[in-house]
């Protein structure tokens, strides 16, 4: 076991009983959980896990605020599904799709990680969050290419239109890449990542040129993130701006980090599956409280399904106050 999570033990029974329940709960999740909707989010929560880690490689460990990350998402989802569309459901056009995806990501993230991470944090955060902008208007306007504000709906390989396999495919692919980042931050590599967030000062009077660092991270967790969405398009057989390239995505990501813990990928598990499970569930359970409570003044409003947004933020504040250091921070400490 230790050798399968690199080293870096959950250090906390009660975590790891969490992460445990969580693997065991995605595992199975078509049985334990039927229907539809509950398969879902089961595979929601497996790709946003995996997007979660990707973004905590660069905002956790390494200290770089992006809001890119979305467009190599976004990058990930449409290499596979123009290919699907335009080539037909084969498996060919599905290699092409994603490899042509992971060529853009890496070419896209290496252009503006040499160009960008030399200058100071904020001014690195607005130039990613004008490339993501161009790129989302771009996907937008080429509707002849990537099927405009409708997106592109597109068939798979005849083994992956079975939903039981299909989502079998996305949370292997999920958990393995999962375990790849863990190990890259529990390696040389990332030692050297966290010394630069730490202070980049000294890890170059130590030698190490911080810059090649900071882009080959950037350049991991955008391909990481492109295979994320890649397997989230390959699950609802369907790509377009609202699933892989709002601007949402990248404020629920931020959500996810820090409400987990950054510079844990355990705590970008834990917040994905928090923030994903509250997403499509905690508007349910407020109808139930508000059917529960009728009769009782202010109360039923209060709960009314439609401020279910209102409590989400209340939540969020009261994990920022509570865990300052994240989920697992605190369980850790």
């Amino acid at each position: 076991m230790s050798w399968i999570l690199s080293g870096d033990l959950p250090r906390s029974r009660l975590l790891a009983a969490l992460l445990a329940a969580l693997l065991l709960a995605l595992v199975l999740a078509p049985f334990i959980f039927p229907g539809t909707r509950a398969l879902n989010v089961a595979a929601k929560v497996a790709v946003f896990i995996l997007l979660a880690a990707s973004y905590d490689l660069l905002l956790g460990y390494t200290g770089i605020v992006s809001f890119a990350h979305t467009m190599f998402f976004g990058i990930g989802g449409y290499g596979v599904g123009i290919a699907m569309a335009r080539l037909g459901p084969t498996w060919p056009s599905l290699a092409l799709g994603l490899v042509a995806a992971l060529a853009v990501t890496l070419v896209l993230a290496l252009v503006i990680g040499a160009l960008s991470l030399r200058v100071r944090a904020i001014f690195f955060a607005m130039i990613t969050l004008a490339v993501a902008s161009f790129f989302q208007i771009l996907a937008s306007q080429l509707s002849g290419f990537t099927g405009g504000e409708d997106g592109l709906n597109f068939r798979l390989p005849e083994l992956l239109r079975s939903r039981l396999v299909c989502y079998y495919v996305v949370l292997g692919f999920a958990l393995f890449l999962f375990l790849v980042a863990l190990r890259v931050v529990n390696s040389p590599f990332g030692r050297v990542l966290q010394s630069v967030r730490e202070n980049e000062f000294r890890a170059q009077a130590l030698g190490y040129r911080t810059v090649a660092y900071r882009t080959a991270a950037n350049c991991l967790g955008a391909l990481l993130a492109a295979a994320a969405g890649a397997l989230y398009s390959l699950w609802l057989r369907y790509t377009g701006p609202d699933t892989t390239l709002s601007f949402n995505i990248m404020i629920d990501l931020l959500l996810m980090v820090v409400i987990g813990g950054m510079g844990t990928l355990y705590g970008a598990a834990i917040g994905a599956a928090l923030f994903v499970v509250a997403q499509n569930y905690l508007q349910d359970l407020m109808k139930l409280a508000s059917t529960a409570t009728q009769g009782i003044p202010v109360l039923p409003e209060l709960v009314h399904p439609d401020r279910w947004l209102l409590w989400l933020g209340a939540l969020f504040i009261l994990c920022v106050y509570y865990f300052p250091s994240g989920i697992v921070g605190r369980l850790r400490a």
